[in-house]
């Protein structure tokens, strides 16, 4: 990492190398204490840049922070080329565009949604026109109609708005509930009816006038949108096809009955017990998705189908393991299970999956689109290419996971998508080859291309302005770095930009010609910078946010190790060595969050407090470990996978893999090995204490998931599928289940107003560990946390907690064996 040279004379800035840090003692000003630590970030810390964009004409630079130590972050603005950044006034703040919005195609023009209106601005001017000023909210802002005219939701309803003339029109006309019920179809008041109108003359004039009338309207109606009935639906992202023919659009019904969790908060500003209603639990009914077509030509509607998708009707490979218990079907003459003879398409509804489609994606002209659709079970994912006039789909690329799709430039919808400027081919990420790397298809003939290739991650990928270039991050060096890269559109070599080691979080400017960059390297906060956009350019730093107390200590730079896992996999992981290891040699495992997260990287962690708390272990002489155990990001599918229907299993044998290296390697006494972590890694600490007592002495599990039954369904359906028809995942995965083996010293931490794992779940486990006679734990509660904790005095005690619980059991003098002895606690 390089500063410029007035910066070197700061104390503190400049990273040591790895060996050189962890040998290094504390800068002499005052030892790190957890209140210090723990304190709000701003003031000790600094408060950092962070949401960097550019203005449209490239000349400034606008981004939130928080050099004053403020309650929160305020927007400030610099220039590319330096000079102390500005706080924008609140004043100046109502006229800014909004930072993001849509182009045209020209990019002289981009439309924008503030404060629920539309705006329109011309990039050359600078001036923005107001379109709507209403107290309804307009929203989904786009071009329409090959740029002539703009597009934006208001109520539930598609308009357009044309710049040149100024009129609005109305494209959709979508009405909750049903239609009037039209005449009767009974035979005897078909009979009635008839007969009455022979006998009355007046009542057949009247009738005449009421069709005279309904024609007259019917007539008129052609200027007017379609009135589509939604029943019980709802709809989301409404479409204008580029050639105005089409309105596309997602037809979404809520579950009949879809019960919520309640999580009930006791310190509250009305003195009342309130209650939160927060999601539903894993298994639980789930909202679906059609994709509606309104054909404005022919004024009629219809919702495609997908039965021709190949693979609909296959089930996953592991209800097999539940089906060996039914009757096996009679063998074919060649000795294969005998096909029922029915494709997809053949089969009832009720034995396809549910899928949820994305899109359509038109290309320039609207000749072409295409669909990503997902199967509501997470195994399949389809890109189709669409004929709306036909209401045919065709297979452009189908990628099956027998465990879930994921991954970068993925994800769980749509992924990173688009078209190619020929107009005829589409460009995608996906996992195929175990990494996500960048493809094209070709519509007009299934021709498949793979654009990069090797054993690291396409992280985010964009073309460039004209089209020729792609602007890509990547962890190609190293899993731990993240750089930016070019690369000609059709494929080729990869062309380093970036030289720091650490993570680079690029936004190029809008001439394309230099790049915002926001970079931290592993010791060393997020601070802004800009180089030119070629190979080997300089590094010239916008920000300095770090404060002088920071920087009076020697932040240790932590070694990223390598280590072999039981089944031979290579596990990454962070280490922190004392230069002078307490004689009791004791050692704690850290376990990140989320699951789906990485921290053993060479960049500033998201883990910034944990970070330091274990800055704080070294110097008390601990050696701490943070291991990127099976599950983490940055490792390609089949790290991604490795807890599939059965967490607990790989990713916990991997934190006691990561115990033998402590003491093979490094000295550690096998006797006082600690283990803590928070959401995910608390999930990991019971299942270590539960099931590990001989390996783990003692425990910190916070804001802990304890049974995955009672989490969230879009997390965990895609891991261990529906409870009900994967139980054997659930009970494996699920610590409560386990309770029993605890032994060592175990910390519970919880907050009471935890919307994402309930407190309910803690305190089920503590009925559970109180009917076991348990004695050895204790539970800390914190009444006015979330999950992500806010209130520095609640990290402080949170933390105080956790140091004393290893101080107490793993550096005490009463430290034995794993499986015996340990505090007591208050319960």
């Amino acid at each position: 990492m390089r500063f410029p040279a007035y910066l070197c004379l700061l104390p503190g800035l400049l990273p040591l190398s790895a060996a050189a840090q962890n040998a290094a003692a504390p800068a002499a000003l005052a030892p790190l204490t957890v209140d210090k630590i723990m304190r709000e970030p701003a003031e000790w810390l600094g408060g950092l840049p962070s949401a960097p964009y550019w203005s449209e004409d490239g000349k400034r630079i606008y981004f939130q922070w928080n050099p004053d130590k403020a309650r929160r972050d305020s927007l400030y603005v610099t220039t590319p080329a330096g000079g102390a950044p500005r706080k924008v006034s609140l004043a100046e703040q109502r006229q800014l565009p909004a930072a993001r919005g849509e182009y045209d195609e020209a990019r002289s023009r981009k439309v924008y949604e503030k404060d629920g209106d539309i705006y329109l601005l011309d990039l050359k001017s600078g001036k923005s026109r107001r379109v709507t000023n209403t107290a309804e909210r307009e929203t989904e802002p786009a071009f329409a109609l090959q740029d002539r005219v703009l597009s934006y939701v208001r109520g539930g309803n598609l308009f357009t708005w044309d710049p040149a003339t100024g009129e609005t029109a109305q494209r959709t006309d979508f009405r909750r509930g049903q239609p009037l019920p039209g005449p009767s179809t009974d035979k005897s008041e078909k009979y009635l009816r008839a007969q009455q109108l022979a006998l009355f003359q007046v009542l057949r004039g009247r009738e005449q006038d009421r069709l005279a009338r309904e024609r007259q309207q019917k007539a008129l109606a052609r200027l007017r949108p379609k009135a589509i009935y939604l029943g019980t639906k709802t709809v989301e992202n409404l479409q204008l096809a580029p050639d105005g023919r089409y309105v596309t659009y997602s037809l979404v019904q809520a579950p009949a009955a879809d019960k919520l969790a309640l999580v009930p908060s006791f310190v509250t500003a009305s003195g009342f017990t309130e209650e939160l209603n927060t999601r539903n639990k894993v298994g639980a009914p789930q909202t679906a998705y059609e994709l509606g077509i309104y054909d404005i030509g022919r004024d009629t509607t219809f919702v495609l189908g997908y039965k021709d998708l190949q693979g609909l009707d296959e089930q996953p490979a592991y209800r097999k393991e539940y089906a060996l218990k039914a009757k096996a079907p009679t063998p074919a003459p060649d000795g294969k299970p005998a096909a029922d003879g029915k494709g997809a398409k053949d089969k009832p509804a009720s034995e396809l999956r549910r899928v949820v489609p994305y899109g359509p994606y038109w290309n320039r002209t609207g000749e072409r689109a295409f669909l990503v659709i997902r199967s509501a079970d997470n195994k399949d994912r389809w890109i189709v290419s669409l004929d709306p006039t036909s209401q045919k789909i065709g297979l452009l690329d189908r990628q099956r996971d027998e465990a879930w799709i994921n991954g970068p430039g993925i994800g769980y919808g749509a992924g990173n998508v688009g078209w190619l400027p020929d107009g005829k081919r589409i460009w995608f990420q996906s996992e195929e080859t175990g990494y996500s790397h960048l493809y094209t298809v070709d519509v007009t003939n299934g021709q498949k291309k793979a654009l990069t290739s090797g054993n690291f991650e396409v992280q985010q990928a964009q073309l460039s302005r004209d089209k020729k270039t792609w602007f890509i991050t990547a962890n190609k060096p190293h899993p731990g770095e993240q750089h930016f890269y070019r690369l000609p559109v059709d494929g080729g070599q990869l062309t380093q930009i970036t030289t720091r080691s650490g993570a680079h979080e690029v936004v190029v400017s809008p001439d394309e010609k230099t790049l915002l960059v926001r970079y931290s390297y592993s010791n060393k906060p997020w601070e802004l910078f800009v180089l030119d956009n070629k190979p080997g350019a300089k590094y010239r730093q916008l920000t300095h946010s770090t404060t002088k107390e920071f920087e009076s200590y020697a932040w240790r730079d932590p070694e990223v190790v390598t280590f072999p896992a039981q089944d031979g996999a290579t596990v990454y992981a962070r280490l922190y060595r004392p230069a002078q290891p307490d004689p009791s040699r004791p050692a704690v495992i850290f376990v990140h969050g989320a699951g789906y997260l990485q921290n053993a990287h060479k960049w500033w962690s998201q883990y910034f407090r944990e970070y330091m708390f274990h800055n704080l272990l070294v110097d008390r002489g601990y050696t701490v470990l943070d291991v990127d155990y099976r599950g983490s990001a940055g490792y390609g599918r089949a790290w991604r996978t490795g807890i599939y229907r059965y967490m607990g299993g790989k990713d916990l044998s991997d934190q006691v893999d990561g115990a033998k290296l402590l003491v093979d390697k490094y000295g550690v006494d096998p006797q006082r090995i600690g283990i803590y972590g928070g959401s995910y890694g608390g999930f990991i600490t019971l299942m270590a204490m539960f099931t590990q007592p001989e390996v783990f002495r003692a425990g910190g599990a916070l804001r802990s998931v304890t049974d995955w039954a009672h989490y969230n369904h879009g997390y965990t359906d895609n891991i261990l599928n529906e409870p009900y028809n994967d139980s054997l995942a659930y009970a494996r995965s699920s610590p409560i289940n386990y309770a029993e083996g605890l032994k060592g010293a175990l910390l519970m931490c919880h907050g009471m107003v935890d919307t994402n794992v309930h407190f309910q779940d803690i305190v089920r486990l503590s009925q559970r560990l109180i009917e076991l006679k348990k004695e050895n734990w204790e539970l800390a509660v914190y009444p006015v946390e979330d999950h992500g904790f806010v209130e520095p005095a609640s990290w402080t005690d949170e933390y105080k907690r956790i140091l004393k619980l290893f101080e107490t059991n793993l550096r005490g003098q009463a430290a034995g064996p794993a499986g015996g002895g340990g505090s007591t606690g208050s319960r």
